[in-house]
C-alpha cells in the first residue's frame, strides 16, 4: 500500500512539473511573439523621423575672403539641393532616392567639383568618380574615371541594381551607362571657363617650374577658384534605412588615371543601417589610406563610440595628425548627424522633419 502511494505521489509530481514547464514553455513563445511583433517597425511609426545631410566639399578661403555674393550663391545652391532630398523624404520615399537627387542636383551645379564644372586632369580631361550605398543591403555601386556619363551617381546606383559588380572603370562604365540608357555628353560639356581658367594657370606655372609640380598640384586644393569639392549626402528615411553618396571630380591637375577615394567603398562612402551612413570630402589619398568613411561605422560598432566621437577622432586627430585635410558628413541609425572638417570651410547643410533646414559653410 505504501509503495502504490509512493508511485502514485511520484507519477502527480512528474505530471504537476510537465504541465508547469509546459504553461511557463507556451507563455514565453507569446512574450517572444510579441516583442518580435512589436521590433518590427510599423512604416508609419516612422514617419516624420527622416534626417537629410549634405555636403559641397571641404576646404577653400577663410571666413570673410569669399565675396558675400559668392557665398550666397552657394548657400541657395546648398538650399535648393537640400529641397530635393526634402521633397523626396517627406512623401515617404527611400533615403537611397533622395542621396541620388540631390547628388545629380549637384552635379548639374557648376558651383561645385562634380558632373559639369569638375575640375581638369593634367591634360584638360574631367575625370570623374561617384559611388553609392544601401545601408539596408550592404549593396554599394560606384564608377571611375568616367569622362562623359553626364549623372556619373546615376550610373554607380544601375552599378549596385544591374550588376554583379561594385566599381566599373573608364570606357566600361560609359558602355554599360549608356546600354542601361543613361544620357552620355561630350567631354567638352564638362568644362566651365571658371574651370578652364584655372587650369590653364596652373598648367602654366608647372611648365614653368617643373620642381615644385607637387606644391602647385596642391595649392589647388584652398584657392578661391578650387575649393568646390566633391559633393555627397547622407539620409535616413521612414523605414529607418540609411544610405550615402558622393561624387567629384577628384583633384585639379590631378595625374590621368588618378583614382581618389570617392569611388571606393568605405573609403569616401559607406552606409549600415546598423551603425551610420557617411560620405567624405577632402585629400582621397589620405582617406583610402585609413578608410575614413567605413572606419567611422567600425568605430561605433566595435568600440561603442557616438557618431559624433568616432568622427571627430577620425577628423580631427588620425587624419590631422598625418596631414590630411578634408571632413565628412555622417548620420547615424538614430538620426544623430554630424559634419565636423579641419579645413578653412566645409559647404554643407542638414535638414531633419519638422526642424526645418540649415545651411553652413565655415566652422
Amino acid at each position: 500500500m505504501d509503495m502504490a502511494f509512493k508511485k502514485s505521489y511520484q507519477l502527480s509530481t512528474i505530471n504537476y512539473q510537465l504541465i508547469l514547464f509546459l504553461i511557463t514553455f507556451f507563455i514565453t513563445i507569446e512574450v517572444n511573439s510579441q516583442d518580435s511583433e512589436s521590433s518590427i517597425q510599423d512604416p508609419g511609426s516612422r514617419i516624420g523621423n527622416w534626417v537629410l545631410v549634405i555636403h559641397g566639399g571641404a576646404g577653400g578661403p577663410a571666413k570673410g575672403t569669399m565675396p558675400e555674393e559668392k557665398e550666397l550663391q552657394y548657400e541657395k545652391k546648398l538650399s535648393e539641393a537640400l529641397n530635393m532630398g526634402i521633397v523626396i523624404l517627406e512623401q515617404g520615399g527611400s533615403s537611397l532616392d533622395a542621396v541620388e537627387a540631390v547628388v545629380m542636383f549637384m552635379e548639374d551645379c557648376a558651383l561645385f567639383n562634380a558632373g559639369k564644372g569638375a575640375v581638369y586632369n593634367d591634360v584638360g580631361i574631367a575625370e570623374m568618380d561617384a559611388s553609392i550605398m544601401d545601408g539596408s543591403t550592404l549593396m554599394a555601386g560606384a564608377v571611375t574615371g568616367v569622362t562623359r556619363i553626364k549623372h556619373p551617381i546615376s550610373a554607380a546606383r544601375l552599378v549596385m541594381l544591374k550588376t554583379r559588380h561594385v566599381l566599373l572603370m573608364g570606357e566600361g562604365a560609359e558602355l554599360f551607362a549608356k546600354e542601361q540608357g543613361l544620357e552620355l555628353m561630350d567631354p567638352t560639356w564638362f568644362q566651365t571657363p571658371a574651370r578652364t581658367k584655372q587650369f590653364e594657370r596652373l598648367k602654366k606655372n608647372q611648365l614653368q617650374n617643373k620642381e615644385k609640380e607637387r606644391e602647385i598640384l596642391y595649392e589647388a586644393k584652398d584657392t578661391d577658384e578650387t575649393h568646390k569639392g566633391t559633393v555627397g549626402a547622407v539620409a535616413l528615411d521612414n523605414m529607418g534605412n540609411l544610405a550615402a553618396a558622393t561624387s567629384t571630380g577628384g583633384l585639379m591637375m590631378k595625374m590621368k588615371g588618378r583614382i581618389g577615394d570617392t569611388p571606393i567603398i568605405g573609403a569616401g562612402t559607406y552606409a549600415n543601417n546598423a551603425t551610420c551612413a557617411v560620405s567624405c570630402t577632402g585629400t582621397g589619398e589620405y582617406f583610402m589610406r585609413n578608410v575614413i568613411a567605413y572606419d567611422v561605422s567600425a568605430l561605433i560598432e566595435y568600440r561603442g563610440l557616438t557618431l559624433s566621437e568616432a568622427a571627430d577622432y577620425l577628423i580631427f586627430e588620425k587624419l590631422t595628425s598625418q596631414g590630411g585635410g578634408g571632413g565628412l558628413i555622417a548620420v547615424d541609425k538614430d538620426g544623430n548627424i554630424t559634419m565636423p572638417f579641419n579645413t578653412n570651410a566645409m559647404f554643407r547643410g542638414y535638414a531633419k522633419a519638422k526642424e526645418g533646414s540649415v545651411v553652413e559653410i565655415y566652422p
